[in-house]
């Protein structure tokens, strides 16, 4: 995907998160990004290691910058001790508009995201996005019990019990994502 269709998608997941009630920092846009890229194959091409708050992409957190500069994303300050959040800027109308059809094809699975998203904490994308991470790389097959033992090992601050939700979470969005469609 072309740099300004990628950056349409992005502004989408962003107004999207916004539209169900998300405070819209970067943790938010990664762990949604995270979703919508590996879970439903958008073709973001983000490069996303398991980092000190689960999945994240260097590559992201400087499109994030890219777009501050262009114009397309800005900061809305929030009260303490919440950090700002990220919202759409003076230009991201016109480059939603050069990519109708990139948008159209993309939004089911960037409305399905953001709505499972949109209300929950970071603490709780930590987790969620992680038991992702440990299910995509362990093989689906694995039990529950044995991701979230693998979750706690990876990060021992999650407790098992908040890991096997997490799982049982994540089992429960993969089935329903296997009804989104992107074409």
């Amino acid at each position: 995907m072309k740099r300004l269709q990628r950056d349409a998608v992005m502004l989408s997941v962003i107004e999207n998160l916004g539209a169900e009630g998300s405070w819209c920092g970067e943790t938010h846009i990664q762990k949604a990004t995270y979703f919508v890229q590996e879970l439903l194959k958008v073709p973001l091409e983000f490069d996303f290691i398991l980092y000190k708050h689960g999945p994240f992409s260097f590559d992201l957190r400087d499109e994030i910058t890219a777009m501050r500069a262009d114009y397309l994303l800005g900061l809305q300050s929030r009260p303490y001790p919440y950090g700002p959040s990220i919202v759409p800027g003076e230009s991201s109308e016109m480059i939603k508009e050069w990519f109708p059809k990139t948008l159209k094809k993309y939004n089911p699975a960037v409305e399905f995201v953001t709505d499972k998203f949109g209300d929950k904490g970071v603490a709780e994308l930590e987790r969620i996005s992680t038991a992702l991470y440990v299910t995509l790389t362990g093989g689906v097959g694995g039990s529950v019990e044995s991701r979230a033992q693998r979750i706690n090992e990876l990060k021992p601050h999650v407790e098992t019990d908040e890991a096997r939700e997490a799982v049982k979470i994540v089992d429960e969005i993969i089935e329903e994502a296997r009804e989104v469609r992107t074409t």
